[in-house]
């Protein structure tokens, strides 16, 4: 059936949809350059606050900062950028993963790289621990969900086409990884699983997660936001798998060299999302 078409003019705004979208389409490739940028993340926080040893507080500040640069970017871009999405998309994985480490551990010799006393300046933690730190962190995101909720706008990040929309999916955007950041140390470090075995363990909730998709009485806003808390511990585990030393279970690869790849394969897809975006 052919659709009719919505007449415009001078006093008869467009309607909400024909807004400039900002945010991308959820595809595979959407949720693989996320867990792509969340594990980045991982690696790339851990680079700077303990392989250069700046420590949790003055990484998490600096990272910060990073954040609210890229997000002003993204604020004020009038169309979907794939660099510039994903771009925040990436400070808040780092940033949250040092805001995540920065809340649940401390001056504790096991959080520490070997032979190292401390962490940069300012303290090295608060010390609360996973579960505290993930219930703190759980509330704050209830709490930006209740208010996106009492605001009316709707949850379909491809139907966010308002400021206040934007702003308040990033705020969620950002207690989500470091949420997730939370979530995946637990696994890695306290849980017993290992790297590999927490990872494996969220991937099969991932997959759970894919086949709800297709029972209908399930909303897929709600899984959509499950599946992005879930693949930042994804990212979490992934990355610690790959930099931890392998008496620790981890393939000892580095955080550098890591990191070094894990950003050209990120560039390599935003590369190809900018590409299609143009044919589009």
């Amino acid at each position: 059936m052919q659709q009719s078409k919505v007449r415009t003019g001078p006093d008869i705004p467009a309607p909400a949809t024909s807004a400039m979208k900002k945010l991308p389409e959820v595809t595979l490739a959407f949720w693989i350059m996320k867990i792509a940028a969340t594990t980045l993340g991982e690696t790339a926080g851990d680079l700077f606050s303990q392989t250069l040893k700046l420590g949790y507080f003055l990484t998490t500040i600096a990272l910060f900062l990073v954040f609210v640069v890229t997000l002003v970017v993204q604020l004020r871009a009038d169309h979907y950028n794939p660099f510039f999405y994903w771009t925040v998309i990436l400070s808040t994985s780092m940033a949250g993963t040092t805001v995540s480490d920065f809340m649940n551990r401390d001056a504790d010799a096991k959080y520490l790289p070997a032979g190292a006393t401390s962490l940069g300046w300012g303290p090295q933690g608060l010390g609360l621990g996973y579960p505290t730190g993930a219930a703190i962190l759980i509330s704050i995101l209830l709490v930006i969900f209740a208010v996106w909720r009492l605001s009316g706008m709707t949850f379909q990040i491809r139907d966010i086409v308002t400021f206040r929309g934007e702003a308040l999916f990033w705020s969620a955007i950002l207690v989500s990884n470091t949420l997730g950041t939370s979530m995946g140390d637990f696994l890695s470090d306290s849980s017993g699983l290992g790297y590999a075995g927490g990872a494996l363990l969220v991937a099969g909730a991932l997959a759970v997660l894919a086949a709800l998709m297709k029972v209908p009485a399930v909303p897929n806003v709600l899984l959509f936001w499950i599946a992005f808390v879930l693949t930042r511990p994804l990212g979490a585990t992934a990355g610690d798998f790959l930099t931890k030393p392998v008496a620790k279970g981890g393939l000892n690869l580095g955080t550098a060299g890591s990191s070094a790849v894990l950003l050209a394969v990120l560039l390599g897809l935003m590369t190809y999302a900018r590409l299609r975006e143009r044919r589009a």
